[in-house]
C-alpha cells in the first residue's frame, strides 16, 4: 500500500508539477498587476465588512472558515517536515508560494463568487460549479467533485487527526483511540449543526488560536533576538544554494517548500473557493481579495512562527538525499510536531509538548471542520434537485470514521494519503482556473473602476459580457429588492 501511494505521489508531485504551480501563480500575479501588493489595505478593510444573511455568511465568517482549513497541522508538522527534507531554504520557498499564490487564491475565489448558486436556501459554489457554468465541461466538474469528496472526506482528515493524537499521546500519555473518540464527538456536534454552526465555531476559535501561537513565537524570537540576522541569512543562503552545508539541497528546498506551502495555504488547490462562495457580498472581487489575504495569514504569519521557533533554537534534523544527516540535533525524533515541541522546550522547559499538543488540537480540529464543509458542498453539487438528507448523513458518518481511523494509523501513511488527495485536486483545479481566468480579471477591472468613481462596487455580469452568472442576474437582485 505504502509503495503504491509513494509512487503515485512521485507522479502527482514531480518536479515539473512544482514548477508549473509556481509558474501559474506568477502568471496570475502579472495578469492582476500584483494585486497582492496593490490591494493589501483593501483586503484588510474588506475582512470586517458585510453581514451574514439567511443564505450566506459574512466576509469575516467566510474568511474564518477558510482559515480553519488553511491553518492546520501543516503549519506545525508541515513546516518541520519541509525543514527536515529541504533544509532552512524550504522556508523561503514557502514564503514565495504564499506571495505569488495569493493571486491564484484571488482568481479561484472570485470565480466561485461569480458562478455561485442559491441552492436549498444557502449559497453554494466552488470549482465544480464554476467549471460547469464557466467552461461548460460538466464531466470535468463531476470529476473534480468526486476527487474533492474523496480527498476531503476520506484521505485528508487522517492527516489532521493523526497529528492531534500524536501530540496528545506525547504530551499527556492519552491513548490515540481515546483522543480519536473525543475528536469525533466534538466534530459531530458541530457538523450536524450545518454551515452556520461551522461558521460560528470557526469565527470563535481561529483568531484565538492563531494569535496565541504567533504570540508565543514572538516571545521566543525576542528571547533570541541576537540570532535573528543569522537565521534570516541562513534561510536565504540555503534557498539559493549559497550555504556550504545546505547547498546541495536546493532542488529539495524548492520541492518541499512549495509542496508544504501549498498544503498549508491551499492557494490554487481548489478548497478556498467553497468558503468564498458562501459569503454575502455585493461584488465577487470583495471576497476574492479577502481570501487572498488569508494566504498571507496562514503562511507569512503562522508558518513563519513555526519556522522561526525551530531555526532560532536549532531544534531540528535535516536529511541529505543519500540518507545521511546534515543536521542531527534531535536524534530519533520523527520529522513533525516533535521539532516544534523541542524548540519551545529549549526556551521554556517543560512547556513545549503540552503547548504544541493543544495548538495542534485546535489547528487540526478546525481544519477537519472545513474539510467537511467542502465535502458537503460537492455532495450538494452532485445531487442537485434530489433529496440530500441520506447522502449528507452518510457523508458525516464517513468523515467521522476517516477521522477516527486517522488517529491510529502511522503518520507516514497519513501524510502520503493526504498528499495524493491534495495532488489530484490541485491538478484539476489549476487546469480549470487557467482556462477560466478571464471573468475574474474582468471583475477585478470593473471593481477597480467603480472604486475610482467613489462607489461601493456592485456586480453586473451582463455589463461585463460574463455569461451563466445566473445568481447575480436573478437571485441577487431579488434579494436586494426584498431587503429594501
Amino acid at each position: 500500500m505504502e509503495e503504491f501511494v509513494t509512487g503515485l505521489n512521485g507522479i502527482l508531485w514531480s518536479t515539473p508539477v512544482i514548477y508549473i504551480l509556481l509558474g501559474v501563480g506568477l502568471l496570475f500575479s502579472i495578469l492582476t498587476r500584483f494585486l497582492q501588493v496593490r490591494h493589501i489595505k483593501e483586503m484588510v478593510r474588506l475582512m470586517f465588512q458585510g453581514k451574514s444573511s439567511e443564505a450566506g455568511v459574512s466576509s469575516f465568517q467566510a474568511l474564518a472558515i477558510a482559515l480553519s482549513g488553511r491553518v492546520g497541522t501543516g503549519n506545525i508538522a508541515g513546516v518541520a517536515t519541509a525543514i527536515a527534507f529541504g533544509g532552512p531554504g524550504a522556508v523561503f520557498w514557502m514564503w514565495a508560494i504564499a506571495f505569488i499564490g495569493a493571486s491564484s487564491a484571488f482568481i479561484e475565489s472570485t470565480l466561485a463568487q461569480i458562478y455561485k448558486v442559491k441552492q436549498d436556501g444557502q449559497y453554494r459554489g466552488g470549482p465544480a460549479y464554476f467549471i460547469e457554468k464557466g467552461i461548460g465541461w460538466k464531466w470535468f466538474a463531476v470529476l473534480f467533485a468526486f476527487a474533492a469528496l474523496i480527498a476531503m472526506a476520506i484521505l485528508m482528515p487522517g492527516v489532521q487527526s493523526n497529528s492531534i493524537a500524536l501530540g496528545m499521546e506525547n504530551a499527556f500519555g492519552i491513548p490515540k483511540a481515546v483522543t480519536g473518540l473525543v475528536v469525533i464527538l466534538l466534530l459531530a456536534f458541530i457538523i450536524f449543526g450545518g454551515v452556520k454552526r461551522i461558521a460560528t465555531a470557526a469565527q470563535m476559535i481561529v483568531p484565538f488560536m492563531a494569535l496565541g501561537y504567533i504570540a508565543l513565537s514572538l516571545i521566543i524570537i525576542i528571547m533570541n533576538i541576537t540570532e535573528l540576522p543569522g537565521v534570516i541569512s541562513l534561510i536565504f543562503r540555503s534557498a539559493f544554494a549559497l550555504d556550504s552545508a545546505f547547498g546541495g539541497l536546493i532542488g529539495m528546498a524548492i520541492s518541499w517548500g512549495v509542496k508544504r506551502g501549498i498544503y498549508s495555504n491551499e492557494a490554487g488547490q481548489g478548497t478556498g473557493p467553497h468558503m468564498a462562495a458562501a459569503a454575502e457580498v455585493s461584488h465577487p472581487v470583495k471576497q476574492g481579495l479577502v481570501q487572498a489575504f488569508s494566504v498571507y495569514i496562514d503562511t507569512l504569519f503562522v508558518c513563519s512562527a513555526t519556522a522561526f521557533m525551530i531555526l532560532f533554537t536549532g531544534m531540528y534534523n535535516t536529511q541529505a538525499p543519500d540518507g545521511s544527516f546534515i543536521v542531527n540535533k534531535l536524534e530519533g525524533v520523527e520529522a513533525g510536531p516533535g521539532y516544534t515541541q523541542a524548540a519551545i522546550n529549549d526556551v521554556i522547559p517543560g512547556f513545549g509538548a503540552a503547548f504544541v499538543a493543544i495548538a495542534l488540537f485546535f489547528f487540526a480540529f478546525t481544519t477537519i471542520m472545513a474539510y467537511y464543509y467542502i465535502a458537503e458542498t460537492n455532495v450538494a453539487y452532485l445531487i442537485r434537485g434530489k433529496s440530500n438528507k441520506i447522502p449528507m448523513f452518510i457523508l458525516k458518518f464517513v468523515l467521522l470514521a476517516a477521522t477516527f481511523y486517522g488517529t491510529v494509523k502511522t503518520a507516514g501513511l497519513a501524510w502520503a494519503l493526504g498528499d495524493v488527495g491534495l495532488g489530484i485536486m490541485v491538478w484539476l483545479n489549476v487546469i480549470a482556473i487557467l482556462i477560466l481566468a478571464k471573468p475574474a480579471l474582468l471583475a477585478l477591472k470593473d471593481y477597480e473602476q467603480q472604486k475610482k468613481q467613489g462607489k461601493d462596487p456592485v456586480f453586473d455580469p451582463k455589463a461585463l459580457g460574463i455569461k451563466n452568472a445566473d445568481f447575480w442576474e436573478t437571485d441577487y437582485k431579488k434579494d436586494q429588492d426584498q431587503a429594501s
